[in-house]
């Protein structure tokens, strides 16, 4: 039975991994109340009274845990994940796993030295089961040859919510690494592509001249030898939209397209997960709600066999060096 332990736990995105590796058969042995939110703390004592608090060094030096789960301030992610790393743990990190180019490099060459799984849970695709569905369809070719995919990933503000790092962008990596890492991942994981360039990038505060440093839009332009990618994020979520955020996916093929709305269809559909699939046979909508999430079985899969089935480490490195390239390269718009 595979083992695991939280440390850090500054984003809500701490629940689905502790929850996914629950219903993989893990064991949760306990967390480090560390935290920079802590009503998000009371809210996992709450939802895990059971669980006991402790040091995150002995977490760290208890030779019977198998895996670090970390959704810690993002600056520090990379770091915690190298310490779980000498320590002999493989890794479950929220995204972004790193955001600088001098974590990635330290990470890979932990990696390279120690063995270990350094794992990015991509929740907008692995805890998705749209995303799932989609990925099964595009592997029966369904829609045939994929060559473009087209991902919008707004959100919620919740001010009152936010921690003083959220606005700073040393700390959460800028938005394209903190949020459009999603859609990079999914545009190499639906186009089968190994690698990509970044081709333009943009990023923009529109509606916070108070806080100059933060970036409340981004947008990233893709290509690969396969395919090409368009990428938006943004933090304008209007109060009348139900939930925190319109998450949608279109995926192009020769032969059809496939359409996600992630979270809710504003045509009026109940509940999230809707899949549309065009194509010259049909066109169909797909209530994915009773699909298997499979990320976290494979993951552990992964810990005990030493393989790499639930995502490839160099994927991992590559949705993280185009991720930090294009919220490099972006030219600035908006106020300044």
């Amino acid at each position: 039975m595979l083992r695991f332990a939280v440390v850090g736990i500054d984003h809500g995105h701490t629940f689905d991994h502790v929850k996914g590796l629950l219903a993989a058969g893990g064991e949760f042995v306990g967390y480090c109340p560390q935290t920079s939110v802590p009503a998000l703390r009371e809210t996992f004592e709450k939802t895990y009274p059971d669980a006991p608090q402790i040091d995150r060094e002995k977490l760290f030096d208890d030779p019977s845990i198998d895996v670090i789960c970390i959704a810690a301030i993002p600056r520090d992610r990379a770091g915690l994940a190298i310490r779980a790393m000498r320590a002999g743990k493989d890794v479950m990190t929220d995204k972004p796993g790193v955001t600088t180019f001098a974590q990635l490099e330290e990470v890979k060459r932990t990696v390279a030295e120690t063995g270990r799984i350094f794992s990015i849970c991509f929740s907008e695709r692995h805890c998705v089961r749209s995303a799932v569905k989609a990925g099964k369809l595009v592997a029966e070719g369904a829609i045939g040859k994929v060559i473009q995919t087209l991902g919008v990933g707004p959100h919620r503000l919740q001010l009152p919510t936010r921690p003083d790092w959220f606005f700073d962008p040393e700390s959460f990596g800028g938005i394209i690494v903190d949020i459009a890492s999603h859609q990079v991942d999914q545009f190499l994981f639906y186009t089968g592509s190994t690698s990509g360039e970044v081709i333009a990038s943009s990023v923009g505060n529109f509606g916070m001249p108070d806080k100059p440093a933060f970036q409340d839009f981004g947008e990233v332009l893709l290509r690969s030898d396969r395919a090409a990618g368009y990428v938006r994020v943004d933090w304008f979520t209007p109060e009348a939209l139900p939930t925190w955020g319109d998450g949608r996916l279109t995926i192009l093929g020769t032969e059809g397209y496939i359409e996600l709305r992630k979270y809710i269809d504003i045509a009026g559909r109940p509940g999230k997960d809707h899949l549309f699939l065009v194509n010259g046979k049909e066109m169909t909508h797909i209530d994915c709600s009773g699909e298997k999430l499979d990320y976290f079985d494979a993951f552990t899969a992964d810990v005990g066999n030493r393989t790499q089935t639930a995502m490839t480490q160099d994927h991992v490195f590559e949705v993280c060096r185009l991720s930090l390239e294009a919220q490099t390269k972006a030219a600035r718009i908006g106020a300044r």
